[in-house]
Formats: C-alpha cells, structure tokens, sequence
C-alpha cells in the first residue's frame, strides 16, 4: 500500500533558489511584516493591532511562547508574530456562501496555504452524513448535537479531545474538567508532539517538566548552547535576548545542522545598530552536528569535564553533586567507557571541536542550554535531554542565576495547557484536588497521546473526535493514516477560527465551531473579559483582545466549553457522576474560572489581583527556586545512558522535517523561505552537494521521497525539487507538513512517545 502527501494546487514553475541570508531581521524583515499585515488587515487596523501585541494591557501574541520582559518596546513583536497577528485579525471571511460554493471534495484539491488565505469563519456549520457541502447550524442544535454523540458512547474512552497551545489557562482547565466529567482522560495535544520527550526527561531528572531559566537568566549567562533550534524563525524574538547576553559578554554556541540566519547576525529593528550597522554576530562558534548525534555531542562534553576534572579537580560543583543529587558514579564510569571515536561518528565533529565548546564549559560559570524539535523528536531524544541534564548538573548548573535548562515552546501557551491539566497522565494530586473542589470523581485510568488516539480511531475504538484549536489533520505523522483515521469516527468537531484541512478530513458527520480569536474583544454577560497564559518561563500574564469580533456568531472557547458542559451535567439527562459547578457563571465571568483554578492548581493563589493591571507572576519551580527536586529521591538525578545515534543505510538519507521563515507551525504564511534563499515554492530537499553526486542526482532535478520503515509501507511524498545546501553528509530536510506523510506512526521516541520527525530514513527516488 503507497500512502502519498496531497500536493494540488502547487505551481512549482515559480520556484527560485538564491544564496542563503547571512542574517535575520533588520529593514526586510519590518519591510515583510508591514506588508503582510496591510494585506490582510489594512493600514489602519494594522496600527491598532500590532501596537497592542504583548503589551501588559493587550494581547499575547499567538506566534510563540517567548517571555515579556517588565520594559517593553513600543513593537514588541517579530515579523513571524505580525504575520500570526494578521492572519487572526484579517478582514477575509469563510461565510456559509463559502461553503455552499465549494464542496468539501474541492476544498481537499487545494492546498493549505490557499485554504489559510480564504480567512476566518464566521458562522457555525455543519456536514451532515452523506452530505457533499457543509450548511450553517445553530450554536443550540450543534452543542445538542456534540451531547447526543457523547451520550451514545458505549464508554466514555470512545472520545477523545484534542487541545492546541493558543488555547487559554481558563479555557483549558474548563475543558480537561469537562473531559473528565464526561469520564475518560483521553487528552492528547500538541505538545505530544513536540515538547514532550523534553517533559518526560525533565521529569525524571529534576522532578519538574519545565524549563528552569528566567529571562534575566538569559541575560546574564556566561554561555548559551542553543542545540536544534532555529530562533531566527521560530522565536525570533528569542533573538534580542541573545543579543542582550551577547552585549553582556556571553559566548553563545550554535548545534544545528543546517546554518541558521538568525544565529550568524541579527540586525535588531529596534536599534539603530541593527537598522543601519548591520547588527551583531551572535554565535562565537557554529557545530553542523549530523541529525540525532546531540546525546554523544552531550557525551563528549561530558567525558571532556571528566577529563579536566580528574587533572585539576576544579570543574565539577562537588558541594552541589553530593548535597543536592544521585547517580553520579554511575554516569561518570559511562563517560569513561564511550570512545571518542565513536562519539567523533555519531556526531560528525571532529574530538576537536567538542573538546573547544567542552572548554567553554570549563570556563563558564553559568551555563544555559536551550533545544526545540531538533532534540525532542528522535527515538533516543529522551535519553539525548537526560544527557544535556547531566553536564549541567556537573557543574551546578540548576538554581544558579544565569543558568540552568531552557526548553523553548513554541505554541504560546501549550506550557499553560499542561498546567491546567491537558494530560493524559496528570499526577494524583492533581486529580484529588480536582475531585475536592468538584464533587466528584475523576477517571485515574491513563487516556491517550497523539499518536495512540489515532491507532485507536485507525481501529475503529473512537466514536467522538474534538479539537480545540489547532490543524490536527496536518500536525499528526503518516498524513494518510491520519486522515483514514478520523473517517473511521462518526463525528468530528473542529473549534478554530479559521480553515484548514481538519475540517476536511471528517467523521461521518463532522461540525466547525467558529471562535474568538486572540486579537478580538470577549464580551460576556458579566462584562469585558480578559484571559491568561503561561509562557516558556513559567510566567503567568492576562491577555485581552481589542478588535470587534469577526463575526456576530462567534462563541469564545470558554462559552463553547461552558455550554457543553451545561448539557452533559445538568438536568434529567445529565450524565451520572458529573462534577458540580455553575457552568452559566463560569461564562459570564471568567474571573469565576479563575477562582477555581486558584484552589486546585498550586501556585495560583491570589490569582485575579496578581494579574492585574498588566501584571504577571511566577509559577513554583523548585529546583529553579530553591534546588529542591521533587523526585522520588528527592535529588536530581544523573543518569547513565546507552550512546544511541541514527545508521544510515548506504543510498539512503536521514530527512529532518522543517518550517520555514513564512510559516507558523502548519499555518503557511507564504511560499518563502528567504532565509535559506527559497522562493516561490516549498516543495524542495536540501541535500549536501557530495550526497547529490554519490546518488548521481543533479541540484535542481525532481525526486520522490520515499522513506522505509519496518513496516514494509511505501511512504511518498511526491515532486520534490533537489536544492543543494550547507547539510552534514547523510543528512536532509524538507518542510512539513508536505513531509509528514513520510513519518510513519509507529516511529515514536522511547518514553515519551514523540513522532522522529527529525530521523525519517528516505530514499530519493527520480521523476522520469
């Protein structure tokens, strides 16, 4: 069986290539932003939006999850961040004429980015069984509808509810207490996908799935390894932090394995230095590490400070390993049996290299490690991240100003998601505190992640698919198991603001529920409401819209959630065991939500008046805090790990997949990539020029990628153009989601279940 990628509607004949940029923002990239919003806002509504985006008194931007710092310029926003902005804020509309224009089988012939333009939608609709075209429905009829369904279930594990990142603390707690209302814990998100091997390690070797590090720990650090992550488009404010330390005198350390824009020199707009010096050069040293060779990069750094220290005794933080953790001898013995050369083939660094960043660790007092996607989605990435744990903790590096573990999120709150109970595996605190404060019982039986709701609804266990917010469909690996698999449910309902291919890929009958957005006031019967959200640094802030909503029919995600909820738990029909609570007030008043999150989520107290006035606060992070480590041991934990990297069969490449500069996970902005010097299409590879000629290919020839699983499935993505480019050998990368059909679903991390999207085995395979 062949599963392929969809690929209509892409004219690949305005496809140009041009030398990748030396640096990221500056003139141009204030230039796209501007132009980007006028386009989909107009002058005068750009104005009043994007002088509004992360300002204590406005809104968060949904583009990234990077802190605010108290002294915010005037445009504390990115070019990626304007885009998300006016994306949400644009004049287009998806009106019921929309939908009666277009059946949902033309709609599946185009591709996302055209689907993304069409604009936000406006009214409730509806595809009945058999239907062809969706046709409007009231809010009554398809909150009866959803409760029907969910009344019919054999078992309450016959739903599952999905939960995207941009998704509100008052909206998410809302709706993991109407998931375990209803009885089951099947809470899969985003962050399954990205983050959570990050969770998992952190969890089990500091006691708390969270980054450690503040901003000003930012600021102040000696040095900063910035390993598989690219912040010139995926956090790009992210950038002025780093040209902060920089100016601070940090040394800051580049692992990657494509060259990065923003990490060679960022030209700050914000600054005449960047606007008119051509800025500053922010990496002192770049490691083009092979895909999946971080864990013996972070080996070697480790058997490095071994090896300094048993010479001079003076780089490890003795007080701090033998007050404050465990597991040390165990580890240091395997640092002394991993060769270098092993370590040398796994990563493609010569002992030389690693040994000089090993140096700058010796040197450093304060040491920070930020990662993203490119650690997290490998089958070894969890053992990878207990790795970069380990050599902090050699040198104290957890609860010391500047420095510590930072893993950088990409979805504005999906963090604030998980504190709020979006899990299928939350602790029994949790659920006892929940049941307190409810009334009632919640499920303790493990729900499950991503990947496992789609071999459940693959095998016909699943019934009821919701998502709240995000693009399902085209975030999920193996596209077409994915798709076949939401066909299998008899109703899938989708609450977004605006198109996207989920709301092709239904159920039997499927509903899209259109919402407010960040951007747009929330007015309520208790008056004009606000939200709140938890960044990457565990700081809590209110966020309040101030356009006119798109439509007089949009619900915000709280009212939707509260309305459900009223229908399953009160009155005759009211499912048995359900929690206690006034779903009308938490509606009207989202202070009320509030209140409630105060006395079931430690850390919370006081909430409404700590966010007052544009005022934010940290979460409890005890090793942060006060290096105290809530494991079982109650240290930290060294751990020793199997050195474990990708084999590449000969012929074969190792496919990392990719965003690029016009895109925001799998909203596509544009067809660009300027950065990296593509224009005008997406469909590419980029392949080492030497990988090129051993498969006796040519730049610019047009292949299939093919990739091989243990499965015996042919995967393929078609028609890709080949770009040669600055890769390790072995190495490749193509954006996804055009990508994702060639990863398949069994492909997991160890642990925590993440999709190696960064580790797909593929061939290339010409187009005669």
């Amino acid at each position: 069986m062949a599963r392929k990628a969809p690929r209509t509607g892409i004219d690949e004949s305005r496809l140009r290539v041009t030398p990748p940029a030396r640096s990221a923002a500056g003139i141009p990239g204030v230039m796209h932003a501007l132009q980007a919003s006028v386009e989909q806002m107009g002058v005068v509504r750009t104005a009043q939006t994007l002088l509004r985006v992360n300002q204590k008194t406005g809104f968060d931007c949904m583009g990234c999850a990077w802190p605010e710092g108290d002294h915010r310029h005037t445009a504390e926003f990115c070019e990626n961040g304007a885009k998300a902005v006016a994306e949400e804020a644009t004049l287009r509309r998806v009106t019921p004429e929309f939908f009666a224009e277009h059946s949902v089988a033309e709609l599946r012939e185009r591709d996302d980015y055209w689907l993304g333009q069409q604009g936000r939608l406006t009214a409730p609709m509806v595809l009945a069984e058999g239907a062809t075209h969706y046709t409007p429905i009231d809010w009554d009829a398809a909150l009866a509808l959803i409760a029907d369904e969910i009344r019919s279930l054999d078992s309450p594990d016959q739903a599952v509810f999905y939960t995207s990142g941009r998704t509100s603390n008052e909206a998410a707690f809302l709706y993991q207490l109407l998931v375990r209302g209803i009885g089951t814990n099947n809470l899969p998100d985003c962050s399954n996908m990205c983050h959570e091997s990050s969770g998992s390690a952190l969890t089990e070797t500091i006691g708390i799935g969270k980054g450690s590090v503040s901003l000003d720990d930012i600021h102040r650090a000696s040095l900063i390894i910035i390993a598989g992550q690219n912040p010139g488009t995926n956090h790009p404010r992210m950038l002025s932090a780093l040209e902060k330390a920089k100016r601070n005198g940090a040394r800051i350390i580049a692992v990657n394995p494509l060259p990065e824009a923003g990490l060679i020199r960022f030209a700050n707009p914000q600054s005449p230095r960047g606007l008119l010096l051509g800025g500053t050069v922010l990496a002192d040293d770049f490691l083009q590490i092979r895909l999946g060779g971080d864990q013996a990069l972070f080996q070697g750094l480790g058997k490095h400070l071994l090896e300094v220290e048993e010479h001079t005794g003076t780089v490890f933080d003795r007080a701090f390993i033998a007050e404050c953790t465990t597991g040390v001898d165990g580890y240091l013995e395997a640092m002394r049996a991993t060769p270098w050369s092993e370590i040398v083939t796994a990563t493609g660094l010569t002992e030389r290299q690693i040994r000089d960043t090993g140096d700058a660790l010796v040197a450093s007092g304060a040491t920070v490690v930020c990662w993203a996607m490119g650690l997290t989605q490998h089958k070894h990435s969890v053992a990878m991240l207990r790795d970069v744990v380990n050599v902090l903790l050699l040198q104290g590096s957890i609860g010391r100003s500047g420095a510590g573990v930072c893993p950088v999120r990409g979805h504005s709150n999906v963090q604030g998601d998980r504190t709020m109970g979006i899990f299928e595996r939350m602790p029994e605190s949790f659920h006892a505190a929940l049941d307190a404060e409810f009334g009632f019982v919640s499920p303790r039986t493990h729900g499950v992640d991503t990947v496992a709701a789609i071999r459940a609804m693959r095998e016909g266990a699943v019934r009821v698919f919701m998502g709240l917010g995000g693009n399902f469909a085209r975030a999920t690996p193996d596209t077409a198991v994915t798709e076949e698999a939401l066909a299998r449910t008899r109703l899938t309902v989708q609450v977004s603001t605006k198109l996207n291919r989920s709301h092709l890929m239904t159920g039997r009958r499927a509903l899209i529920l259109p919402t407010l957005g960040r951007t747009e006031r929330d007015v309520q019967a208790g008056g004009e409401q606000r939200v709140t959200v938890e960044d990457s640094m565990s700081s809590v802030h209110a966020s309040r819209g101030r356009l006119a909503p798109a439509s007089d029919e949009l619900l915000s995600e709280v009212a939707i959630i509260a309305r459900l909820s009223a229908l399953l738990f009160e009155g005759p029909d009211a499912l048995p065991g359900a929690p206690v609570a006034d779903w009308a007030e938490f509606e009207r008043d989202y202070a009320s939500v509030r209140r409630r999150i105060a006395r079931v989520v430690p850390g919370f107290d006081d909430f409404e008046s700590r966010i007052e006035k544009g005022a934010s606060f940290v979460l409890p992070h005890g090793a942060r805090d006060s290096r105290t480590f809530p494991t079982p041991s109650g240290r930290a934990v060294f751990t020793a790990n199997p050195l474990e990297y990708p084999r590449i069969p000969p012929g074969r490449l190792l496919l990392q997949t990719i965003r690029s500069h016009d895109q925001y996970n799998t909203t596509i902005y544009g067809e660009d990539d300027r950065y990296r010097g593509i224009h005008g299409g997406r469909r590419v590879v980029l392949v080492n020029p030497d990988d090129i000629a051993a498969l006796g290919l040519a730049d610019g020839d047009l292949v299939d990628l093919v990739s091989e699983f243990r499965d015996g499935v042919e995967r393929r993505a078609e028609a890709f153009r080949i770009v040669a480019y600055s890769t390790p050998r072995g190495n490749a990368a193509a954006y996804y989601p055009e990508t994702n059909v060639l990863v398949p679903l069994d492909s997991v991390a160890d642990v925590s279940g993440t999709p190696t999207s960064k580790s797909v085995i593929v061939q290339l395979v010409p187009v005669r």
